[in-house]
């Protein structure tokens, strides 16, 4: 079988290749959207994977295997190989195997399967036994609905997602409404994707939807989504963010875009520690304690009060200590939102199986091409480092290397080249490092925010900023997550947390707010030639163009430091490589002591 227009390629190891010259490529791409997650993206050949994950998301969604394999050999350009039509029908048809309900008499969860081998199966697993009250006849295991948030995690990695249709406790309600105008006076709808995504998430009200995942890139809305999701549930609702820049924008963009009033509203932080019908709190919040002996204090805000929806904001960074409170309060509604599920440590199932299924994904470019977030252009500057330094870094010892590539003086020439090309746009600086980042404050007179900068201190600074007093601003990762700088059109990364993929993609999200006119923005990322630096950087910069953009390369020679253009038409694309099993295992020592 040879069908030449078809754009689909499917290969044994459960890759999926995509074509995009072809007139199916779209079809081609929406259609394997639904159960594969895609790797890379450059311009002529998508990546994607066929995981048990991303099939049991597809089965969540309400997909059959049998509808998937007949779209699949209909758009697939060879034959499918049989192993990968075996793999869908088998891990799709896990899903649904396990059944969570509740018996409303006892009060129980019934975990009930009927497929005899896989009961016997989990039945005789140690793990499971744990959690099992009593086991009754050949199809129900009873469990302690204490157990709900565990059971399900020990049953995902025995690989049986769990279907939970034990429903949910009902909050105490709360009465409001999305204003069709804002107080600062604008007209004010959700988007058109915005309400899909609410839509997916309530499931009309069902035990099926309540719980689960929206994947939305930095700059969709995602905020909106979560107060959209909140309209609909009309429940006391607790909110968790990443920090306190970013719980005090939920505030302000509550109060801007709902009926809710100020008393209806609270900060529960290290400077106030109310709690209202709407409760927004930070997840270092819930994950400090005094010592190591010591219990989280204030973890019983998520279970103590009688909420009827928990919204986890950039989920993907949820901590372990949440997750296992998580864990006992399955039976509240649960929000993720995050611009991407991937986690550094491989925890995706676990979200899965806590805060529910990936219900709703819109990818990066659809939303770029309808012109919601701005256009990115992304740029890899190599420098050189100085000959007397680079004979320090070759006798380094390789903590120490990591960070005489990252703070490289010689950055500092192109840095001021940006800053001038750039000299009428709203430009952040990030960087990794704070002795860096000082000094450059320093050289460019602009502020800087750090970890330790007064929390009334960083919003004066992004008010200045906000309203085109300030053009330039100093930032260390603490913006990597939830700042709202719609107007930042530059950003300029000096040094980044080694090897994390989510970090680029934040960094490049705080310049993704659509713009006037030509819609740009601009990343730039500036690593030092041969070195840890760059290893470092071709993996973070691996996610970005997986999504399919475009990351250009700009070498620098030592002579043209001062006075290089820095043209994207000029420069090479970045090849899409990873890295070497060699940095792969330093970068994950180096992982576990790093120090900035």
């Amino acid at each position: 079988m040879f069908k030449p227009e078809n754009p689909i390629i499917v290969q044994s190891d459960m890759t999926v290749l995509l074509e995009t010259t072809g007139p199916l490529f779209e079809e081609g791409r929406d259609f394997l959207g639904q159960f594969a997650e895609l790797e890379k993206s450059p311009e002529y050949l998508h990546t994607y994977r066929i995981t048990p994950l991303s099939l049991w998301n597809a089965a969540a969604a309400g997909l059959r295997s049998e509808e998937i394999i007949a779209r699949l050999l209909q758009l697939a350009k060879y034959a499918v190989p049989p192993n990968v039509l075996t793999e869908i029908r088998e891990q799709m048809a896990r899903f649904g195997k396990l059944r969570l309900v509740k018996d409303d008499e006892s009060g129980l969860l019934h975990l009930i399967c009927d497929d005899r081998m896989a009961f016997e199966e989990i039945s005789a697993s140690p793990q499971v036994k744990e959690f099992v009250v009593e086991r009754r006849g050949d199809t129900t295991l009873v469990i302690d609905p204490a157990y709900r948030g565990r059971a399900k995690q020990v049953l995902i990695k025995l690989g049986y997602p769990v279907e939970d249709l034990a429903g949910f406790t009902e909050g105490d309600p709360l009465e409001f409404a999305i204003r069709p105008l804002t107080r600062l006076g604008l007209h004010f709808a959700l988007r058109e994707y915005q309400r899909d995504a609410v839509e997916t998430f309530w499931n009309n009200g069902s035990r099926a939807g309540g719980a689960g995942v929206l994947v939305l890139p930095c700059g969709a809305g995602k905020t909106i989504i979560g107060i959209g999701c909140m309209e609909k549930i009309q429940q006391h609702t607790l909110i968790l963010t990443t920090n306190i820049t970013a719980l005090r924008q939920w505030i302000r963009e509550l109060l801007d875009k709902t009926t809710l009033t100020e008393d209806q509203i609270a900060e529960y932080s290290g400077d106030k520690k109310d709690v209202r019908p709407v409760t927004v709190t930070t997840y270092q919040m819930m994950t400090y304690k005094p010592s190591k002996a010591d219990h989280f204090p204030h973890m019983e805000l998520i279970k103590r009060y009688n909420w009827g929806l928990i919204i986890y904001d950039e989920v993907h960074l949820l901590p372990a200590p949440v997750f296992r409170a998580t864990a006992e309060i399955q039976a509240r509604r649960r929000l993720g939102l995050t611009a991407t599920l991937v986690r550094e440590d491989g925890r995706e199932d676990d979200v899965f199986s806590l805060i529910g299924p990936k219900r709703f994904d819109k990818p990066w470019k659809e939303l770029e091409q309808q012109g919601w977030i701005a256009k990115a252009r992304c740029m890899e500057i190599r420098v050189p480092m100085h000959p007397d330094r680079r004979i320090q870094y070759a006798t380094a010892e390789l903590r120490a290397k990591y960070r005489l590539a990252m703070e490289n003086p010689d950055k500092i020439p192109v840095l001021m080249r940006l800053l001038e090309k750039h000299r009428d746009d709203n430009v952040l600086i990030i960087g990794q490092y704070l002795d860096q980042l000082e000094e450059i404050s320093r050289l460019t007179n602009a502020p800087i925010i750090t970890g330790d900068t007064p929390n009334a201190q960083r919003e004066e600074l992004y008010a200045a900023f906000k309203s085109g007093k300030l053009k330039v601003l100093v930032v260390s990762k603490v913006a990597n997550f939830a700042v709202d700088l719609p107007d930042a059109n530059v950003a300029i990364q000096v040094s980044g947390t080694f090897r994390s993929r989510q970090e680029e993609a934040q960094r490049v999200g705080r310049v993704l707010r659509p713009k006037p006119g030509q819609n740009y923005a601009y990343f730039y990322s500036i690593v030092t030639k041969d070195s840890k630096d760059q290893e470092c950087a071709k993996k973070r910069s691996l996610f970005l163009t997986e999504q399919g953009y475009r990351y250009r390369i700009k070498i620098v020679e030592p002579s043209t430091l001062a006075d290089e253009k820095f043209d994207f038409d000029e420069a090479e694309d970045l090849p899409v490589t990873e890295l070497t099993a060699e940095a792969e295992e330093a970068e994950e020592a180096l992982l576990e002591t790093q120090d900035v």
